[in-house]
Protein backbone atom coordinates (compact mmCIF):
# COMPACT_ATOMS: atom_id res chain seq x y z
CA UNK A 1 0.00 0.00 0.00
CA UNK A 2 1.38 3.30 -0.96
CA UNK A 3 2.00 5.63 1.86
CA UNK A 4 -0.36 8.52 2.12
CA UNK A 5 0.81 11.96 1.26
CA UNK A 6 2.54 13.46 4.14
CA UNK A 7 0.36 16.03 5.79
CA UNK A 8 1.51 19.60 5.67
CA UNK A 9 3.48 20.60 8.67
CA UNK A 10 1.00 20.84 11.50
CA UNK A 11 3.69 22.19 13.75
CA UNK A 12 3.54 26.02 13.64
CA UNK A 13 6.70 27.78 12.67
CA UNK A 14 8.29 29.51 15.61
CA UNK A 15 9.18 33.04 14.59
CA UNK A 16 12.06 34.76 16.25
CA UNK A 17 10.89 37.24 18.85
CA UNK A 18 14.21 39.04 18.86
CA UNK A 19 12.84 41.83 16.66
CA UNK A 20 10.04 42.53 19.13
CA UNK A 21 12.42 42.62 22.06
CA UNK A 22 14.76 44.93 20.22
CA UNK A 23 11.88 47.25 19.33
CA UNK A 24 10.66 47.33 22.95
CA UNK A 25 14.19 47.94 24.19
CA UNK A 26 14.65 50.89 21.83
CA UNK A 27 11.18 52.23 22.68
CA UNK A 28 11.95 52.02 26.41
CA UNK A 29 15.26 53.80 25.89
CA UNK A 30 13.61 56.64 23.93
CA UNK A 31 10.86 57.05 26.53
CA UNK A 32 13.47 57.04 29.31
CA UNK A 33 15.52 59.75 27.61
CA UNK A 34 12.44 61.91 27.06
CA UNK A 35 11.33 61.48 30.69
CA UNK A 36 14.82 62.32 31.95
CA UNK A 37 14.99 65.49 29.88
CA UNK A 38 11.53 66.56 31.05
CA UNK A 39 12.49 65.93 34.68
CA UNK A 40 15.71 67.88 34.37
CA UNK A 41 13.89 70.79 32.74
CA UNK A 42 11.34 70.81 35.57
CA UNK A 43 14.14 70.95 38.16
CA UNK A 44 15.93 73.68 36.21
CA UNK A 45 12.75 75.77 36.05
CA UNK A 46 12.62 75.83 39.86
CA UNK A 47 16.07 77.37 40.18
CA UNK A 48 16.58 81.11 40.30
CA UNK A 49 18.85 82.11 37.39
CA UNK A 50 19.66 85.53 38.87
CA UNK A 51 22.70 84.60 41.04
CA UNK A 52 24.43 82.73 38.22
CA UNK A 53 23.56 85.44 35.70
CA UNK A 54 24.96 88.16 37.96
CA UNK A 55 28.20 86.23 38.46
CA UNK A 56 28.51 85.62 34.71
CA UNK A 57 28.04 89.31 33.94
CA UNK A 58 30.58 90.36 36.54
CA UNK A 59 32.99 87.68 35.34
CA UNK A 60 32.63 88.90 31.77
CA UNK A 61 33.47 92.47 32.75
CA UNK A 62 36.49 91.27 34.75
CA UNK A 63 37.62 89.23 31.73
CA UNK A 64 37.31 92.31 29.52
CA UNK A 65 39.46 94.27 31.95
CA UNK A 66 42.06 91.48 31.97
CA UNK A 67 42.04 91.37 28.16
CA UNK A 68 42.60 95.12 28.02
CA UNK A 69 45.54 94.81 30.41
CA UNK A 70 47.01 91.87 28.48
CA UNK A 71 46.84 93.83 25.23
CA UNK A 72 48.39 96.94 26.86
CA UNK A 73 45.25 98.93 26.18
CA UNK A 74 45.28 100.53 29.61
CA UNK A 75 43.49 103.80 29.02
CA UNK A 76 40.75 105.02 31.35
CA UNK A 77 38.31 104.90 28.46
CA UNK A 78 38.92 101.15 28.19
CA UNK A 79 38.52 100.52 31.91
CA UNK A 80 35.83 102.92 33.02
CA UNK A 81 32.76 101.32 31.35
CA UNK A 82 33.62 97.92 32.80
CA UNK A 83 34.37 99.34 36.23
CA UNK A 84 31.06 101.20 36.22
CA UNK A 85 29.24 98.02 35.21
CA UNK A 86 30.94 96.11 38.00
CA UNK A 87 29.95 98.81 40.47
CA UNK A 88 26.37 98.84 39.24
CA UNK A 89 25.98 95.06 39.42
CA UNK A 90 27.61 94.92 42.85
CA UNK A 91 24.54 96.74 44.18
CA UNK A 92 22.58 93.55 43.54
CA UNK A 93 24.80 91.09 45.39
CA UNK A 94 22.63 90.90 48.50
CA UNK A 95 19.48 90.52 46.38
CA UNK A 96 21.06 87.78 44.29
CA UNK A 97 21.93 85.73 47.36
CA UNK A 98 19.06 86.21 49.81
CA UNK A 99 20.21 83.29 51.96
CA UNK A 100 23.45 85.12 52.70
CA UNK A 101 21.94 88.57 53.16
CA UNK A 102 22.07 88.33 56.95
CA UNK A 103 25.62 86.94 57.08
CA UNK A 104 27.97 89.67 58.27
CA UNK A 105 30.93 88.25 56.32
CA UNK A 106 28.90 88.32 53.09
CA UNK A 107 27.72 91.88 53.65
CA UNK A 108 31.29 92.88 54.40
CA UNK A 109 32.55 91.20 51.20
CA UNK A 110 29.82 92.87 49.12
CA UNK A 111 30.67 96.21 50.69
CA UNK A 112 34.36 95.66 49.94
CA UNK A 113 33.48 94.96 46.31
CA UNK A 114 31.56 98.21 46.08
CA UNK A 115 34.36 100.14 47.82
CA UNK A 116 36.98 98.74 45.44
CA UNK A 117 34.82 99.66 42.45
CA UNK A 118 34.17 103.15 43.84
CA UNK A 119 37.89 103.70 44.37
CA UNK A 120 38.70 102.49 40.86
CA UNK A 121 36.05 104.76 39.32
CA UNK A 122 37.11 107.78 41.39
CA UNK A 123 40.73 107.42 40.29
CA UNK A 124 40.70 105.61 36.94
CA UNK A 125 43.97 103.89 36.10
CA UNK A 126 46.17 106.01 33.82
CA UNK A 127 48.97 103.50 33.26
CA UNK A 128 49.19 99.75 32.85
CA UNK A 129 50.79 99.45 36.28
CA UNK A 130 47.87 101.29 37.88
CA UNK A 131 45.46 99.29 35.75
CA UNK A 132 47.03 96.07 37.03
CA UNK A 133 46.83 97.24 40.64
CA UNK A 134 43.17 98.16 40.19
CA UNK A 135 42.42 94.81 38.62
CA UNK A 136 44.27 93.02 41.42
CA UNK A 137 42.27 94.92 44.05
CA UNK A 138 38.97 94.10 42.35
CA UNK A 139 39.99 90.47 41.89
CA UNK A 140 40.92 90.10 45.57
CA UNK A 141 37.47 91.22 46.66
CA UNK A 142 35.92 88.66 44.32
CA UNK A 143 38.25 85.88 45.47
CA UNK A 144 37.62 86.65 49.12
CA UNK A 145 33.89 86.22 48.73
CA UNK A 146 34.22 83.14 46.50
CA UNK A 147 36.63 81.56 48.95
CA UNK A 148 34.13 81.90 51.78
CA UNK A 149 30.80 81.34 50.05
CA UNK A 150 31.18 79.52 46.74
CA UNK A 151 29.73 76.01 46.71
Amino acid sequence: MPSPDPAPNDVPQTKSRGGRYLFLLILGFVIGVIATVMGMRALQARQDPFPDALMHVQGWHMDQLKASLDSNHCSPTAALPHLQALRMTSENLEDAFPGLRDDERFRSAASAMRAAADKAIATPPLSCAAFGATLKSMGETCRGCHRDFRD
